[in-house]
């Protein structure tokens, strides 16, 4: 998505015209911040683009997962990647902030390592700057796909590029990232989304700088016959996380 900045209204439609242009998906995956842009704004719970994803969820029989700006009760701010079927909706608060911008000073990060699950692919949901931070997204056996959802422009485009297929490798996974196009105050964006596969390999991708929706299919059998074939997260350490 181009996201309209500040223009909460605009991006929800835009989002709901680029899903109404392509059914029958399992799961819709919108970029960071969605309804706003990266900019500080914030919706209020309940948050009008929370309210369009469970709509889209619903009518569609599908999950439906994004990052919005949310303003909590008592005025905390988090930067909150929503996954919602038709009857549930978990989140992910973003741990790493990204303080090269200042995100740190607007928002509080996450301390909760959140996993789902949807039709039997267990899914770690994670976003933007978190792809820097690999201990984090370590594979402990317990998901089979990486989700990141980012704002990520275009001068640190390559980093973007190869992290991702980092993580698909080391952590024997399925990855996709979403990132957004178009141009805010700050940054240039040119999108870079993509569905890799557990060899780094691209599924599906979307032409840079365009708005557009890329499809692909994820394959658990595939994935299974991998890691069975060559276990390297077998031969991987036992540790735990405790996050400050």
């Amino acid at each position: 998505m181009d996201i309209a900045w500040g223009d909460v209204q605009k991006n929800i439609n835009r989002a709901i015209t680029l899903i109404g242009e392509h059914p029958g998906a399992d799961l819709y995956i919108l970029p960071e911040m969605f309804s706003t842009g990266f900019n500080g704004e914030c919706e209020k719970e309940p948050a009008e683009g929370l309210k369009a994803m469970q709509e889209i969820a619903r009518e569609r029989d599908c999950a439906v997962a994004g990052s919005i700006a949310i303003e909590l009760e008592g005025g905390a701010r988090v930067n909150r990647f929503y996954f919602v079927t038709p009857d549930s909706v978990r989140y992910y608060d973003k741990k790493h902030l990204f303080t090269y911008s200042g995100e740190h000073k607007k928002f509080t990060g996450g301390t909760e390592r959140v996993i789902v699950e949807w039709k039997g692919l267990r899914i770690l949901l994670l976003v933007c700057y978190d792809l820097r931070f690999p201990v984090w997204s370590r594979n402990r056996g317990d998901y089979d796909m990486i989700l990141y959802v980012a704002s990520w422009p275009s001068s640190r485009r390559f980093a973007w590029d190869s992290l991702l297929k980092a993580r698909a490798i080391e952590n024997q996974c399925f990855v996709a990232g979403v990132n957004r196009v178009g141009t805010d105050p700050s940054c240039v964006y040119d999108g870079g989304s993509v569905l890799l596969d557990p060899y780094g390999t691209a599924i599906a991708s979307c032409t840079d700088s365009m708005e557009e929706v890329a499809e692909g299919d994820v394959n658990l059998n595939i994935l299974n016959e991998y890691r069975e074939k060559f276990p390297v997260l077998d031969d991987a350490e036992t540790f735990v996380l405790v996050a400050r």
